[in-house]
């Protein structure tokens, strides 16, 4: 049975690295590696005087903060994330996961970002890897868009 193209766009899974990074609308940033895109929340075990019949309940609690980290490759003389850092603003970000014609399929939009740290590369004279500086954050919204 043959399967054309139109089956394949709609059955299979999009890739991981076909993504962009659009911060306050408009600047958008090349990152290797962005993680933390979750919405997680507190569970609560909630006992009354009839738990021994009904048994426990289980409710969900307050959400968790959310905690995105942007890891890129370290180029000379671009301070942008620094920049950011110091200043201490909040931003919103945009993450797009694209198909194969470079359109969104789905996007992830946090909301007022804050910088609270960031980490240099590690340096050893025994490896050849490049220099990877990251950036974590952390969030007040996460709201996923699925736009196909």
């Amino acid at each position: 049975m043959a399967t054309d193209k139109q089956k394949i766009i709609e059955d299979y899974p999009l890739p991981v690295y076909n993504y962009r990074v659009i911060i306050n609308g408009s600047e958008t940033m090349s990152f290797s590696e962005v993680s933390g895109l979750e919405i997680d929340h507190e569970h609560v075990m909630y006992k009354h005087g009839f738990s021994w019949v009904t048994g426990i309940h289980l409710i969900r609690g307050q959400r968790k903060p959310i905690n995105v980290t942007l890891k890129r490759g370290l180029v000379s003389k671009r301070k942008d994330l620094y920049d950011w850092i110091k200043a201490g603003e909040k931003k919103d970000i945009r993450i797009e996961l694209c198909d194969e014609t470079g359109t969104a399929a789905v996007s992830w939009d946090i909301s007022r970002a804050l910088p609270f740290k960031m980490d240099a590369p590690s340096f050893s004279v025994s490896t050849n890897d490049i220099a990877i500086e990251s950036l974590d954050l952390i969030a007040h919204d996460l709201r996923i868009t699925h736009n196909q």
